[in-house]
């Protein structure tokens, strides 16, 4: 039996239990030693290394752009105009890259350490990962020693049964086996406590892990954010309920408890925002719902490891008993790993608080990149070569996300294509899109190109690699308006930032958006192709079955009736570009903002 089996065996009495009680077999309070060598002086305590990373994407590949830089007070880069990280004269590193990723791992670990994950390791993933359903970054993450991690609302994309593919091995029920064979599993597990199957109430994932470590042992409680259901398709989370984080991991802290785990690390796929224009290692957060869930949790929990919202901080909080309890995040796509050394009492078998020092250490390209990792990956690259290098067409400038603020082109760019791709069958009138689903931009001189404007197959599905689903309802124009009513548009009066959702439309939808007036009467001047909208009007509205879904909290669109279901965003995104080469920059105009 391998070494996952035991896992899951250990773990099964808890995550089939009900939601209202929590019972396990004695396996799963003293789980198979897997830890490293014992200290070479036994004394008072034990020390423990976590090394953890969150939000890496499938990001194998060095990230490229905005996406490869992270601040670093011992960058080689400056930032003169603050244009790349918001802070003019700030340092910054060129980071991230599975390759980095190892050798700096392999510099970071001693006897004591583990690697744990804080979620959305897979997901969302670059053409090289997500063409075999992420089994290659799972994989590798298996080669890096990988001992658990929280699921993440990615992790849920392809569905609960997907997720239990990836640990527990198989083939793809639609695409067969990848290029390496039978797939066989993971050596680890992802880890929901909040996660419960809406039929009976039960865990749907393994609700914690426990590692013994020099006879002590420690236990992690996975959680993933309670707003999954909003941000991930309905198909993903069909069966799931997702419940308040700190209620769940409170409960799995008591039994760990009863059962003599006193050295308790949460690993939540839920984080904050930072502040703009200070240092992420001064712990700059925003208090949100990462803060609320790190003071909550119960005082036998030791540590706090997040992820979810892609910054890097290490913060302090005090636990309800009034303790110190350290809360870290590591950034994205494998550009920082948080190091958090502490000892653990031998007698009270707890983390000695007072020992605890965490850093982030970035995953510089300054060091030399390990050599099997590197060649893992251009094995992966060879067989993916044919899909990704292949040209669908020609760009005349760059098209981008811009400041990512109201409507973009590289937006504009995208609902066409799905209009297009929908008028036919589904008879749509207007396409939107969702801003967060356009993950990086188009770039005119990708990097070792000539500077044709070609654009290939992988740098498309960079821009989209969520594979949803195009799909037609049909909304009132009373619906319409009060759906765009639904987009987010405030301004911070201390920091002058601006937190936005605003959907991307086609071409042949105009209106006017006044951020200035109450919400709910800020739109006006509805326009489909110069016409003005009434409100008893039908029409067809087309948008990726996360939105249909009610996604990112767009829920007029469950309102939509005669839906139709037609290609995938990509394939639409390719016809698109392939029949319209070469594509200039939409010119902006479709939204009046008026700010």
């Amino acid at each position: 039996m391998t070494r996952a089996s035991l896992t899951r065996l250990a773990v099964a009495g808890a995550a089939v239990v009900g939601a209202a009680a929590l019972t396990m077999g004695t396996a799963a309070a003293s789980p198979a030693p897997q830890a490293g060598k014992p200290d070479k002086k036994p004394g008072p305590s034990v020390s423990v290394r976590l090394l953890t990373i969150n939000d890496l994407h499938g990001n194998l590949e060095p990230p490229t752009g905005s996406s490869s830089r992270i601040l670093d007070p011992n960058g080689a880069n400056t930032d003169t105009d603050g244009s790349l990280t918001g802070i003019a004269g700030a340092k910054y590193s060129i980071a991230g890259g599975a390759s980095y990723l190892a050798a700096h791992l392999k510099q970071l670990r001693d006897a004591n350490t583990l690697l744990v994950g804080a979620g959305d390791l897979i997901g969302a993933s670059p053409l090289l990962s997500a063409a075999y359903h992420d089994e290659p970054t799972v994989a590798l993450l298996d080669k890096l020693g990988l001992a658990t991690s929280s699921a993440g609302n990615h992790e849920f994309d392809e569905g609960i049964d997907e997720l239990n593919r990836i640990m527990n091995g198989g083939c793809h029920p639609v695409d067969g086996c990848s290029p390496a064979g039978k797939w066989k599993g993971t050596n680890f597990d992802y880890l929901g406590a909040n996660v419960l199957k809406e039929s009976n109430g039960d865990y749907a994932l393994p609700p914690f892990y426990v590692k013994q470590i020099n006879g002590v042992k420690i236990g992690f409680i996975g959680l993933v954010t309670q707003t999954t259901p909003n941000i991930v398709t309905a198909a993903g989370i069909k069966g799931l309920q997702f419940t308040e984080e700190v209620a769940a991991a409170n409960k799995v802290s008591k039994y760990l408890d009863k059962h003599g785990v006193k050295a308790q690390v949460v690993l939540v796929h839920e984080g904050d925002n930072i502040t703009p224009n200070q240092d992420p290692s001064s712990c700059p957060v925003v208090p949100g719902n990462g803060s609320r869930i790190a003071k909550g949790l119960d005082p036998q929990i030791d540590l706090v490891i997040s992820g979810h919202s892609h910054q890097a901080y290490v913060c302090k909080v005090k636990d309800p008993a009034g303790q110190d309890r350290v809360y870290t995040q590591g950034s994205s796509f494998g550009r920082a790993i948080t190091q958090i050394d502490f000892r653990v009492d031998r007698k009270t078998k707890d983390v000695i608080r007072s020992s605890v020092v965490a850093k982030n250490n970035v995953v510089t390209r300054t060091v030399t990149p390990d050599a099997d990792t590197e060649a893992y990956i251009k094995t992966w690259q060879d067989r993916v070569s044919t899909v990704a290098n292949k040209p669908i067409g020609k760009i005349t400038a760059n098209i981008g996300r811009g400041s990512n603020v109201g409507e973009t082109p590289l937006g504009d760019l995208i609902a066409d294509a799905q209009l297009e791709a929908t008028k036919n069958g589904g008879n749509a009138e207007i396409a939107l899109m969702n801003p967060g689903g356009v993950r990086t931009d188009l770039t005119y001189a990708q990097s070792g190109s000539e500077g044709d404007g070609v654009v290939t197959y992988g740098e498309a599905f960079q821009v989209q690699p969520f594979n949803n689903l195009m799909q037609v309802v049909t909304l009132t124009g009373a619906q319409l308006k009060e759906l765009l009513e639904q987009q987010i548009w405030t301004v911070d009066p201390a920091t002058g930032g601006i937190t936005q959702r605003i959907l991307q439309p086609s071409s042949s939808l105009t209106y006017t958006f006044d951020t200035t007036k109450p919400v709910g009467s800020r739109v006006s001047d509805i326009k489909i192709n110069g016409t003005a909208v009434t409100d008893t009007q039908q029409i067809r509205v087309a948008a990726n079955n996360f939105l249909i879904g009610g996604g990112d909290g767009f829920t007029v669109f469950t309102k939509g009736t005669d839906l139709w279901s037609g290609p995938l965003d990509i394939d639409a995104f390719v016809a698109y570009m392939g029949a319209h080469s070469p594509i200039a920059p939409p010119v902006a105009g479709r939204i009046n903002l008026i700010r």
